[in-house]
This record gives C-alpha cells, structure tokens and sequence, in this order.
C-alpha cells in the first residue's frame, strides 16, 4: 500500500497540496501516479484535503493536525487502516506530482526482497551544481546497496560522482510503529534529516539506484520548473 502524508499548512508555498496542476490539485496527482504501482490512501490533516481527493475519487483519512512529521502522520495512518505488522507500507510525498510509478515499484519490491532491511528509498546521480546545494540531500552507499549516510553537505569530499537520495521510502509497519516511538538522534538534528534516526539506532536501509526528473514542490518557482521538465520531455 502507498499512504501519501498531506499536510494543508506550507510557510513557502501556501496550501501546495491543495494546487491546482491542469486543473487537478497537487496531490491528487501524486495518487493517480501512485495508484499505478498499488492501493493508495492520501493521510491528511485537514478535511479540506480529504474532501479534494475524494472529490477525484481518490481515497483519504483525516489524521491529527498535532504531527511534527509526516512519518509520525504515516503511523497514525497505518493504525487507522488496521494493518498488520507485516505489512509493506511506502511513503510518497504529497508535493511531488511527477514522481515515476516505476521508482515506487523499485523501492516497494527493494524491501520486500531485503529481509535484513528495515527500510527502503532511492538515489540517483546529481551534479556537482546539485551537490553544493543543501535542499539536494547526498547519500553514501557501502558496497551491498545500503546507507551509509545522509547529509545536507557535498559526501563524499573530493568525490567525482555524488548521489541525491530521493525522499520516498518502504517500510515494514511493525519497524515504522518503532521508528516513531525513538527519541530523535543528534545527528538528525544537526542535519535536519530524519532518516539518520534510523542508522544511528542500528537499523538499515537499502537504495536503488534510479533514474528520475522528479522533485518535490517547495514553492511556485519549483512549480514552474516542474512543468517545464514535463513539457520538454513531452
């Protein structure tokens, strides 16, 4: 199952979710993408959203407004919806309308194949313009596939390859129930990337390496952007 975090509140872009993209809101676009891979249900913190996407016959649950995080929102969703604990559970964002139905194939499929993984995402290659920039998160992989780690900085120094990791991820749902009961790490907080919580308490995650234009929209000028990739590539 693919549960897609919507939050209504946004400090650049206000009420992104909600967008229209050609007349379609945001994230009832990420959900049409998502529901060619598997089942979808959009978690919102507003009815508002709820109400859009049922409007496109897009299944929703209204979740608390009191979330700090869309993998706490996740959570809260994966109990409502009463799944079990073995279940595979994919977090895709709500502000990435193009995202590639075949990216979330390969991280879903990446966990269920990795027993000894608690998570799966993915990572493509960037460039070195890219690298320097902090919103473009850079991952390092050891030679089985899984992180090493994150950071909003240029890893590895010197490297004449680097590699952004894409922010979607599959999860087992006993592992993410734990997940959101840890206290966050320091290193979380000094990179400001919640994944790290996850290596510094042990637990692994494998990446697949991808190919993708997607990205997610923060504001009206990534927006823009986004069209014009699409309208480039036809």
């Amino acid at each position: 199952m693919v549960i897609i975090p919507a939050r209504l509140s946004s400090t650049r872009f206000a009420q992104k979710v909600l967008y229209p993209i050609m007349g379609i809101p945001m994230v009832v676009l990420v959900a049409r993408q998502a529901l060619q891979v598997d089942d979808v249900v959009v978690a919102a913190d507003d009815e508002r959203i709820v109400q859009a996407c049922e409007a496109h016959n897009i299944r929703a649950i209204l979740t608390k407004k009191t979330h700090l995080s869309g993998t706490d929102r996740l959570a809260e969703a994966t109990e409502i919806l009463g799944l079990g604990d073995n279940e595979i559970v994919v977090n895709v964002q709500g502000d990435e309308p193009f995202i590639e139905p075949e990216i979330i194939h390969a991280v879903r499929n990446l966990l269920a194949q990795t027993p000894s993984a608690s998570i799966a995402s993915a990572f493509r290659t960037i460039d070195s313009t890219q690298a320097q920039d902090s919103n473009f998160v850079k991952v390092v992989v050891d030679k089985d596939g899984f992180a090493l780690y994150f950071s909003r900085s240029p890893i590895p120094h010197g490297a004449e390859t680097y590699y952004g990791h894409l922010g979607i991820y599959a999860y087992r749902v006993s592992f993410l129930r734990h997940f959101c009961t840890l206290a966050p790490a320091p290193l979380e907080k000094i990179e400001r990337l919640e994944q790290l919580r996850a290596l510094y308490y042990g637990a692994k995650i494998a990446m697949v390496k991808v190919q993708s234009n997607s990205f997610g929209i923060d504001t009206e000028e990534d927006l823009q952007r986004a069209l014009q990739l699409q309208q480039k590539e036809g």
